[in-house]
Parts: structure tokens; sequence; C-alpha cells
């Protein structure tokens, strides 16, 4: 084994705080990382959730399929109206102004 004479171990000093150091602005949790972004129906405040900080399963409103947890999406609210809030799937809320309105058939009705 090689021995190392002459070279000091490496030391990590902490870092001077509160001498004219880049101070980040205080951010509101709720809408810390959010943009806004204008749609057909209005201005939504639009949230990307990474897959660690979902906790639970929510159902995506463009497709109606369940979004499983530890998945990332998109959550996204009318930006007057925190009770619109809904959790989307990426691929539907970037398809969701060009999605039809979604029509109800019985089973054995024709797709015309």
């Amino acid at each position: 084994m090689r021995e190392n004479k002459g070279v000091s171990p490496r030391r990590n000093h902490p870092k001077a705080r509160g001498r004219g150091g880049r101070q980040e602005p205080e951010r509101d949790p709720e809408t810390s990382f959010a943009s806004i972004e204008e749609h057909t129906e209005g201005i939504y405040t639009v949230r990307k959730i990474t897959g660690s900080s979902s906790n639970k399963p929510y159902r995506c409103p463009g497709c109606d399929q369940l979004i499983p947890t530890a998945t990332p999406h998109i959550v996204a609210w009318m930006d007057d109206d925190i009770d619109s809030r809904r959790h989307w799937h990426t691929a539907c809320w970037t398809k969701k102004d060009h999605r039809r309105p979604n029509t109800e058939r019985s089973r054995n009705a024709p797709r015309f």
C-alpha cells in the first residue's frame, strides 16, 4: 500500500453566512415552482409533482384513469379558484386543449 507523504487531508469549511452572500427569496410552499399557463377556459396555475412527493393515487380528469402513487404528474387549478385543483397525467395535461368531448355510448352503439 502506498502512503501519500506531504499531502494534507482535505478540509471542508462551512460557508460564511450573512456576509453579502446571495439570499434566496422566501417562497410560498403552495406556489413554489409553479408556472402560469393560459388555456381556453382561463388562466391556470400549474405545478409539476415529482414521483417521490406523490403519496396517494389520484384520478386524472383527462383520461379518467388512476395516477398511481410515486408517479410524476401535474397539479393544475384555475388562477382564481383553488377548489378547481386537479391532478393530471403530464401527457393528458399537454393535450388538454386538443381533446374532444367524451361521448358516452352504449356497448352496441355505432361509433360514427
